[in-house]
């Protein structure tokens, strides 16, 4: 065990390590199904439907399903499925938290801990070379629950073979942040590269 007590390294996925606009699939899916960019994006993320999918409750297909009858447009799962999966890129503070990450693996243990849904996690696993920098993943539809719920956030730390007072944990959402804070974990607001410097640091993680 390396720094203050900190055993384990937890790092959210998205606008930390890769970033992402909803709004590309959003604005393709406008003009087909004849609904505002704002009401398809109400439908896809920020609804029950997206949360069920994301903790692995309902399958791709039946997910490709109900969205595409509730936009009442008709395509097939092939011509969806870019549409949905290509609103990923990477910035240089993306890369600059991959490698960091990479050289933190030699003295702690590292994990992924994300919302996300299957048909996204293959995209990303296929097209980014990231996932090779951690000892674990932890991803909601595999374990059933989304952050900020408990569960999903144990799951981390039983990966990790740590308590929540021995983690630091990163997410771009303040939420989610409170969230872990609540169980003991040392959690940080992810505000860019540098700051991240100095929350690790502050953990006296070098």
């Amino acid at each position: 065990m390396s720094g203050s007590g900190i055993k384990a390294l937890l790092f959210d996925l998205g606008n930390v390590l890769v970033n992402f606009d909803h709004r590309i699939a959003v604005n393709k899916l406008s003009p087909l199904s004849g609904k505002s960019p704002d009401e398809i994006y109400s439908l896809f993320f920020d609804s029950e439907l997206i949360q069920l999918f994301e903790e692995g409750k309902i399958s791709p297909e039946d997910f490709f399903i109900q969205v595409t009858q509730a936009l009442g447009i008709s395509m097939p799962f092939a011509r969806f499925l870019p549409i949905w999966n290509n609103i990923f890129f990477q910035t240089a503070e993306n890369r600059l938290v991959y490698s960091l990450v990479r050289t933190l693996r030699a003295k702690y243990r590292v994990g992924l801990i994300s919302n996300i849904n299957p048909l996204h996690f293959e995209f990303l696993r296929q097209t980014t070379p990231i996932f090779d920098a951690f000892d674990f993943l932890v991803t909601s539809y595999a374990v059933g629950a989304v952050k900020p719920k408990p569960r999903i956030y144990q799951a981390a730390l039983e990966a990790a073979g740590a308590r929540a007072q021995e983690s630091f944990y990163v997410d771009d959402r303040i939420e989610l942040i409170h969230a872990a804070r609540t169980l003991g974990m040392r959690a940080y607001v992810y505000k860019g590269f540098a700051q991240l410097a100095l929350d690790l640091a502050e953990c006296g993680i070098a």
